[in-house]
C-alpha cells in the first residue's frame, strides 16, 4: 500500500493582518519644544508713539532773515496799541485795573520778541515727491503735509513791511479750507518761483488722477 497522504485540507483560514508596533506617548512639553518659533516670522509693528520719518534738519528750506523785522514791528505796534488803550481807561475812566492788565500784556509782548529770531529760524518748508512739507514753532512744533493734488489755491500776498523789505507770504489752500498753509517771509523772488513750481505740481498730480 502507498504511505501517500493529501495535505490539501481545504483553503487556509486568512490571517489577521499585523497591529502596527505601539507609538511612544509624546507629552506635551516634549511637541511645545518641537514646534517651530512662529512669532519670529511675523511682521513687526511699530509702538504705539513712534516717532515720524521726518526729514533731517539740513534738508529744510528757510526763510528770509529780514522777516524778523516783520515780527517785531508786527509785535511793537500791538504794543502801543496795548499801552494806549490801557492808558485811556486808566487816565480817563479811572480804572486801574487797566493799567495793571495793561502792564502785564506789555511784559508778554516784550519776552515774545525776545524770542523772535528763534521762532523765524524755527520756520522751514521741504518740497517731498508728493507732498509740500511745513513745520514752525519752538516748543510746540507743527508739522503740516499738503499733497500737490488737494491744492486748489496759490497765492501770493505783501505786507506793508514785507513788501519794504521785498519779501512775501505764500498761501496755498486745499480741498478742506481749514487746511490752509502760508509761507512767510520769503523773497519775492523765491516766493513767485515756487508758486509757478507748485501750480505745475498741482496740475500734473490732478492730471494723473
Amino acid at each position: 500500500m502507498s504511505d501517500y497522504r493529501d495535505t490539501d485540507t481545504g483553503p487556509a483560514a486568512p490571517t489577521e493582518p499585523a497591529l502596527p508596533a505601539a507609538q511612544p506617548a509624546v507629552t506635551e512639553p516634549a511637541i511645545a519644544a518641537e514646534q517651530p518659533a512662529a512669532a519670529t516670522d511675523a511682521p513687526v509693528v511699530p509702538p504705539v508713539g513712534t516717532r515720524l520719518d521726518l526729514p533731517e534738519a539740513g534738508e529744510w528750506q528757510r526763510v528770509s532773515p529780514k522777516y524778523v523785522m516783520v515780527e517785531i514791528v508786527g509785535s511793537l505796534i500791538f504794543l502801543v496799541m496795548i499801552c494806549v488803550a490801557a492808558g485811556l481807561l486808566w487816565l480817563l475812566l479811572d480804572q486801574t485795573w487797566a493799567a495793571i492788565v495793561g502792564g502785564a500784556l506789555a511784559l508778554i509782548v516784550l519776552v515774545s520778541v525776545a524770542f523772535e529770531p528763534r521762532r523765524v529760524r524755527s520756520i522751514g518748508y521741504q518740497l517731498r515727491a508728493d507732498d509740500l512739507l511745513f513745520r514752525r514753532g519752538i516748543m510746540f512744533q507743527r508739522f503740516v503735509s499738503v499733497p500737490y493734488g488737494r491744492m486748489q489755491l496759490v497765492d501770493i500776498t505783501r505786507g506793508p513791511v514785507a513788501r519794504w523789505l521785498g519779501l512775501a507770504d505764500l498761501k496755498f489752500v486745499t480741498a478742506a479750507a481749514t487746511s490752509a498753509v502760508a509761507i512767510p517771509g520769503l523773497a519775492e523772488d523765491d516766493a513767485n518761483t515756487l508758486r509757478d513750481r507748485l501750480v505745475e505740481l498741482a496740475e500734473s498730480r490732478r492730471a494723473g488722477l
